[in-house]
């Protein structure tokens, strides 16, 4: 996935109300970017340290400017921006990246299912196969030298992976995709310490056959791509 227009580039001063980020410009200028992510983003923001955000022509925009990647003097680029994960496996599917979900014949976005009032990521169908519900989550939080999911309590990727599990018990196929975004993880956990509920589901999940994916990205200030494989260790001793 190439980043057009280019990626301008700035210095972190703070993120705060969630959704908004103030930087420094290489001339000295400061400008408030809007930051398209949820989460606590633990451990990925750095101030005083790199920012790469886009930029959009969309007169209705109030703050025009997307924060996208976060780069750390340790060398660590970080995906910032969680809406990109889903482009991100859409264009690794459809590229034959992810071998574990070939061999289907359509691909569908944001398609309504489940008993919770669901619109499940991705879904692949076939006519040979069962259908494959898709959830897809970012992952970004390093700890120790190991990826955790997620950075803060999460009633919605709660409820996904009850979705997820029930799907299976109705004969379909459900996967969740870790798309990872962060340069230094090479691991994947369940975050037992943030969001313990989340991990007894997800346990829980992976006992009913849902099966769990992790693909790392490569990120640069020009395009960002899904690479290879990642670890994942879904039971925590």
């Amino acid at each position: 996935m190439d980043f057009t227009p280019p990626l301008q580039k700035g210095r972190l001063i703070k993120r705060y109300k969630r959704f908004l980020t103030d930087l420094v410009l290489e001339d000295g200028t400061e400008l408030t970017i809007h930051c398209p992510n949820t989460g606590s983003m633990k451990n990925c923001l750095y101030p005083g340290q790199t920012v790469w955000y886009s930029q959009s022509d969309n007169p209705k925009r109030k703050y025009p400017h997307t924060f996208e990647i976060m780069q750390t003097d340790a060398g660590h680029s970080i995906g910032i921006n969680t809406g990109r994960a889903n482009a991100l496996a859409e264009e690794a599917i459809i590229n034959g990246v992810i071998p574990e979900l070939e061999g289907y014949d359509t691909l569908q976005r944001e398609v309504k299912y489940g008993e919770e009032n669901s619109r499940i990521d991705i879904l692949l169908t076939s006519q040979e196969k069962p259908k494959c519900y898709i959830e897809i989550k970012s992952c970004t939080l390093l700890e120790h030298d190991t990826g955790y999911f997620p950075d803060a309590v999460t009633t919605r990727g709660q409820k996904h992976l009850r979705e997820l599990t029930q799907m299976v018990q109705q004969g379909h196929r459900a996967v969740l995709l870790f798309v990872v975004q962060h340069s230094g993880i090479f691991q994947v956990k369940p975050a037992t310490h943030i969001d313990p509920q989340y991990a007894d589901l997800l346990t829980l999940a992976v006992d009913q056959g849902v099966e769990i994916l992790a693909y790392r990205t490569e990120i640069t200030p020009q395009a960002s791509k899904i690479i290879g494989p990642c670890e994942v260790i879904t039971k925590i001793k």
